[in-house]
Formats: structure tokens, C-alpha cells, sequence
């Protein structure tokens, strides 16, 4: 294995997890950073989503910031679920490097607190390479994106102020919208949601069809009837709390933030809304839904086993 040192001048920490795809490369990985006695958590294996959550969690709340400085690894099949995941968290940036030249442009240009890897198509000993460039180059220094050559003073201004203003996109600003230029926030600023005319309270923006994903939102104390799909669907809620019952499981789900939930097609599924909930949902046809009874039916079962017992 290659030696390493490591450029940070506190001692340095590494958050570790994967899912079944990216196991053995983090593994592998874990080895080699504890062979240079840095230290180490291994979270372990769990679902891409929720074991990048958690190191992003860790990362992002790390409360020691003087004394030691807390990143990420994680992995997965492709090391692009892991990332998207562990970048929910604020002050996370979490880059996917298939290669050493990834890496060294991830901290350079931006300043790269967690490294994402591919189980899949990622051999060990490349893997420790990106994993060596990552630990040691530093942020601003040469790297492919300026030609290996030294940044100039603006960009490195620019880079300066980019680690102070990334926190920020999404918080909120005092800028008007002809004012904001940030792609990422006037997606979110335009995300208009059409009703859905069959279920009160819902509403919904289709991004792409076949393979179909959108953004749902319902109101609080909105109820979908027991209903099903052609096919199977993911979903990811982003803000509220509902609830899912899967009639032909015969199963109940309580979801919150960051909670995911995979219904197969054909499952006859009911569902009640607490509060203002939105979700990202995706799956692999055109968007369609068959009632198995009607609204006030639906109430009244949820109304009754709610009655029974709180959530």
C-alpha cells in the first residue's frame, strides 16, 4: 500500500460507512486509513440512504471543530446514491472520485469533506490512490481544473468565498428573484406543484416520465384512499409525517424526514398525512392510480385504528 500523510494540521477523523455494493471497498479503505493511525468510525453496513445520512449527520455536527477535524467516507455501488445522501447535511460536500484526478480537483476547488466511492467499478488499489490524493492535497492547491498550475488570485478569492456562501443556498435570502443567479435556488424558488384533481389536499410536479419521478405534496390531514399502481414506486420524504398502510402486507409504515419506503406494483396501499408533507417519488412507467375504495371509507379506517392507538 502507498504511505500517506495527511495535509490537515489537527488530528483527523474519518466517518466510515457503505452500503452491500460498497462494503468491502470501504473495508478495504478502513484498513488502509488506520495503517496511518488515523482515526476512524465504522458505522458499518446499512442501505446506501441511510448509512450516508448518518455520516453526513456526523460530519455536519461534528463539536470539535478546533481540535480535530471530522470527514467521510462512504460507499456504495456507484458512490453517487452515498453522496447525494450525505450532501442533505449542512456544511457537507461530498464528491464522488472514480479516479486520483477526481480527487484532487474535489478539494481543491471544493474543499471536499466527504469521499464517495464506487464499490463496483473501483479496484482497491485505485481506490487507495484516490484515497491518498484526497487526504493529501489541500484546498486552492493546483490540480487538473487549473492545469496543475497555481490559482490565480481571484479564483482563489472566489474559491474563499465559496466555501462561505454554499452553506447558505437554500436558507433563505434577501435577494430578489431577478437578483438570484444560483441554479440550484431558482429551481426551488420555481418548483410549482399542479393539484391532484382525484385526491383533495395533493399536489404534484412530474420532472420526467417513463422512467417517471416527481415531487408530491399533500396538506395536513389529507388521506389517499386504499389505491395501487402499475408499478412499483421509491419515495424519499423531504419534509412532514405520514403514514403508510400496505393492505395487501397487511403492514403499517410511519415516516418522517429523510425516511424511505419502496412499495412494490400492485400493493393496495393506504395513506394518512399528519402534517404539510412533501416527497420525492420515483418509478419505472408512466404515472397511473386504481381506487380499492373511496375517500370517506378511508377516513373512516384510518380514523378508527388512529382511534385505537396514536402514532
Amino acid at each position: 500500500m502507498a504511505e500517506s500523510t495527511t495535509t490537515t494540521t489537527r488530528p483527523l477523523k474519518i466517518i466510515a460507512g457503505a452500503d452491500s455494493f460498497g462494503c468491502t471497498l470501504k473495508d478495504t479503505l478502513v484498513s488502509h486509513l488506520r495503517s496511518l493511525n488515523i482515526e476512524v468510525e465504522d458505522l458499518g453496513t446499512s442501505s446506501y440512504y441511510t448509512i450516508a445520512a448518518e455520516v453526513g449527520r456526523q460530519v455536519s455536527s461534528s463539536t470539535t471543530p478546533d481540535t480535530t477535524e471530522t470527514r467521510g467516507l462512504v460507499a456504495c455501488g456507484t458512490g453517487v446514491g452515498v453522496a447525494i445522501f450525505a450532501n442533505k447535511f449542512p456544511g457537507v460536500y461530498a464528491a464522488t472520485c472514480l479516479t486520483p484526478e477526481d480527487a484532487l480537483n474535489a478539494r481543491s476547488v471544493n474543499n471536499s469533506n466527504v469521499l464517495a466511492v464506487s464499490g463496483m467499478s473501483t479496484s482497491p488499489s485505485t481506490a487507495i490512490d484516490i484515497l491518498n490524493t484526497w487526504l493529501n492535497t489541500p484546498f486552492k492547491s493546483p490540480c487538473p481544473a487549473s492545469n496543475s498550475e497555481p490559482w490565480p488570485q481571484d479564483i482563489e478569492s472566489f474559491l474563499d468565498n465559496s466555501i462561505k456562501e454554499m452553506p447558505t443556498i437554500g436558507s433563505g435570502s434577501s435577494q430578489s428573484d431577478e437578483s438570484a443567479k444560483c441554479a440550484i435556488c431558482c429551481l426551488v424558488k420555481n418548483r410549482e406543484l399542479n393539484p391532484i384533481d382525484i385526491i383533495p389536499g395533493g399536489s404534484m410536479k412530474i420532472l420526467r416520465e417513463t422512467p417517471t419521478s416527481a415531487f408530491v405534496r399533500f396538506k395536513a390531514g389529507s388521506v389517499e384512499p386504499a389505491h395501487h399502481h402499475t408499478f412499483g414506486h421509491d419515495l424519499v420524504v423531504m419534509e412532514g409525517k405520514k403514514s403508510v398502510w400496505n393492505l395487501s402486507k397487511k403492514e403499517r409504515y410511519d415516516l418522517g424526514v429523510g425516511d424511505f419506503l419502496f412499495t412494490p406494483a400492485g400493493d393496495v396501499h393506504r395513506v394518512k398525512y399528519y402534517e404539510d408533507t412533501e416527497f420525492f417519488i420515483r418509478w419505472d412507467g408512466k404515472w397511473d392510480m386504481f381506487f380499492d375504495e373511496d375517500l370517506e371509507t378511508a377516513k373512516a379506517a384510518v380514523e378508527k385504528e388512529l382511534g385505537n392507538g396514536a402514532v
